[in-house]
């Protein structure tokens, strides 16, 4: 996947924690991460505000086991193991 250089504003208390704990060469990664999960999460939450609309409201029983079902399946995904090329950072849905 090619990559391009952004600058994003991040607290400084925050991105130096964040810098300490992985490294100054992680920290792309790192943040790399967070944003691939916050923005699958965003996706999700998109997902059942389509069924709720294409059910007329609330999903049934079994729509919401399956949309469960698949977020805890993109939750495994970041399950894995930190390493310096996989960082995983707890995202406020």
């Amino acid at each position: 996947m090619a990559t391009k250089k952004y600058t994003v504003t991040l607290p400084e208390e925050l991105a130096e924690q964040i810098r300490r704990e992985v490294g100054a060469g992680g920290f792309s990664a790192y943040v790399t991460k967070a944003i691939e999960r916050q923005h699958e999460r965003d996706q999700l939450g998109q997902l059942v505000t389509w069924m709720q609309e294409e059910s007329g409201g609330l999903l049934a029983p079994e729509e919401l086991a399956a949309a469960e079902a698949e977020l805890k399946d993109a939750e495994r995904h970041f399950d894995a193991p930190a390493t310096p090329d996989h960082y995983e950072l707890p995202l406020a849905g």
